[in-house]
């Protein structure tokens, strides 16, 4: 039984060896952070939707979208460039969404989503939107009244009455210009 672990032990040495040598890049954790890496003006933001690598990323103070879309290996072909403002400022702890311009069920990416500009859009098309009632809608209007456009698709989640759920819900079918 002995030798058995030691074997176990052994034959787990020798692969991550072997996986260091076959990937460089493999890091093992440490406590100690890198002392070169200044961190004082940093902070985290997540992403995802149409972008290559979701996650959370750790960018300098004043980055934009054009940043974290970087940071996140570029769009996809299917990403809509209308739904993202590209010098948009980031918000420390937020996270971000790249709609898709095609419905990701489609698998012939044919059909277009039909989607309303949430800066421009009346009442009337606003409300074409499953998910915006006359409240909800009325309160987008009086937010972009009051604060100005919309700079992010996450800034809708600031308007009274919109919460997770109905974001989650819409944000797939807004955009911020055309």
């Amino acid at each position: 039984m002995f030798k058995i672990i030691i074997g176990v032990i052994i034959a787990g040495i020798l692969a991550i060896g072997a996986f260091m040598i076959l990937d460089p890049n493999i890091k093992i954790a440490n406590s100690t952070q890198d002392p070169t890496v200044d961190t004082t003006n940093t902070f985290q933001v997540s992403i995802e939707g149409e972008i290559f690598k979701s996650g959370t990323y750790t960018l300098q103070e004043g980055a934009t979208m054009n940043d974290l879309i970087t940071a996140a290996g570029g769009l996809t072909n299917n990403a809509d460039e209308y739904a993202f403002f590209e010098d948009a400022v980031l918000t420390k702890g937020q996270s971000y969404y790249i709609a898709p311009k095609f419905d990701v069920g489609d698998i012939c990416n044919q059909n277009e989503i039909k989607k309303v500009n949430i800066n421009s859009d009346e009442s009337e098309t606003l409300l074409s939107v499953n998910g915006f009632t006359t409240s909800i809608v009325s309160s987008i209007i009086s937010y972009r009244t009051e604060n100005g456009a919309f700079s992010t698709i996450e800034a809708l989640m600031d308007v009274y009455g919109i919460g997770n759920a109905t974001y989650r819900k819409v944000r797939n079918y807004v955009i911020l210009h055309k």
